[in-house]
């Protein structure tokens, strides 16, 4: 267009440059426009009250997933994957829920335990990055919230364990190994882990940077059956005064968690869950009109009686006021002692003193009222500031006691 102009004769600097802006600006916005991220298609999974839920976050599927610049060419297997989660409309995660991955390299891992309140449906947004050419794959997670069949189990057990992190006990297998050792100890066939928690989401410090120091996590594990004695003992008044002098507590049997989890026993928590009377709500129809026409709303209210409702109102109030003002009249009134009693009741050298000093008092006041004092010397002139001409600032003849401020 710019070469047409020239050739024409018509060339305008302004046109061109016009042309030249809209040019650079339609080129860079193709260049900083970023491709939109891949989607896969929606994944749903179900989970129940007083039970842990834990989904992985695969990184096979995602690297499936990324778009390659060639058919040849495909993604390797060692990308650095991260993830970001968040439930939808949202910018963080519900409470119960939590996320984390400790390498890029690793899987991530949601986990929580929703309650009776998280009844429900919840998306969870989940967006994968490629940390090497910055590409995204997004899937939404949608889970079903249903309450347990037999409620929340009445016993649950919560342990320490020392020598793990909380994504290596969350996968599947980890957890049944960690079930059969408890069930060595707690000698019930019903349980099963309710939640884990990290030992630093409850207040726990960052391990040093050595092999093997791990940060620890909380297991709480629920079962229908009573604790056994093992596990009573070690609980017990006894094994916490041990714990306080910094020793542990006596076992009464085999430790069967040694030697894949160390348990921490002065931290064992014992609880026994009653469930709550549930309040019985309203009698739900089934919502069809029997025959015989449409609905028809009362149109008569019963009469009510409101005057007593408008006399404690009204007469309360009046009541209550006219009670304070005889008191407060009887105390103003009635008690007075008067200034006769007073003077009774007071000696008479403090009358005759009070008495000279009022009368002073008032003559002092009367002497004032009547005298002519003149003005005071520093609000009169003293001399023209032009002329330099002075003035007597107290005029009339000089008696000797008054002189003036400045010679004449």
């Amino acid at each position: 267009a710019i070469g047409k102009l020239r050739q024409g004769g018509a060339w305008c600097p302004a046109l061109a440059l016009a042309l030249s802006l809209a040019t650079a600006v339609v080129l860079g916005g193709s260049q900083a426009t970023l491709p939109d991220h891949h989607v896969l298609p929606d994944h749903r999974v179900s989970s129940e009250t007083g039970a842990i839920f834990v989904h992985e976050l695969k990184r096979e599927l995602f690297l499936e997933a990324f778009p390659t610049r060639s058919e040849d060419d495909g993604v390797p297997t060692d990308t650095p994957i991260t993830f970001q989660a968040h439930l939808q409309d949202h910018p963080d995660l519900p409470w119960w829920l939590r996320y984390i991955q400790r390498d890029p390299h690793q899987p991530g891992y949601l986990y929580g335990c929703p309650t009776a309140t998280e009844l429900g449906t919840h998306t969870i947004e989940v967006l994968a990055y490629n940390r090497l050419i910055y590409e995204t794959v997004a899937q939404r997670l949608v889970i079903t919230v249903i309450p347990a069949p037999r409620g929340e189990p009445p016993f649950q057990g919560e342990f320490l364990v020392g020598n793990r992190n909380v994504e290596e006990l969350l996968p599947t297998a980890a957890r049944d190994i960690f079930l059969q050792a408890t069930a060595g100890i707690w000698e019930q066939d019903d349980l099963h882990v309710i939640n884990i928690t990290s030992a630093l989401d409850r207040g726990g410090r960052v391990p040093l940077p050595i092999e093997g120091r791990k940060e620890g996590a909380y297991v709480s594990v629920g079962s229908r059956g009573p604790f056994s004695g093992c596990l009573t003992s070690a609980a017990s008044a006894q094994s916490r005064f041990l714990c306080s002098l910094g020793q542990q507590p006596l076992a009464s049997c085999y430790d069967t968690f040694a030697p894949h989890f160390s348990i921490r026993w002065c931290n064992l928590t014992l609880l026994q869950v009653w469930p709550s009377p549930t309040a019985l709500g309203p009698v739900w129809g089934s919502g069809v009109l029997e025959e015989g026409g449409d609905f028809q709303p009362p149109t008569e209210v019963p009469p009510q009686d409101l005057l007593p409702g408008f006399l404690v109102t009204l007469l309360v109030p009046l009541v209550v006021a006219a009670l304070l003002c005889l008191l407060l009249g009887h105390l103003m009134c009635c008690r007075r002692e008067g200034v006769q009693k007073r003077d009774l009741e007071t000696s008479d050298i403090q009358l005759f003193h009070h008495t000279t000093i009022h009368g002073d008092t008032q003559e002092l006041r009367h002497m004032a009222g009547s005298r002519d004092v003149p003005q005071p010397l520093s609000t009169l002139p003293m001399f023209n500031v032009r002329t330099g001409q002075r003035i007597n600032p107290m005029p009339g003849p000089a008696d000797g006691a008054r002189l003036p401020l400045l010679p004449q």
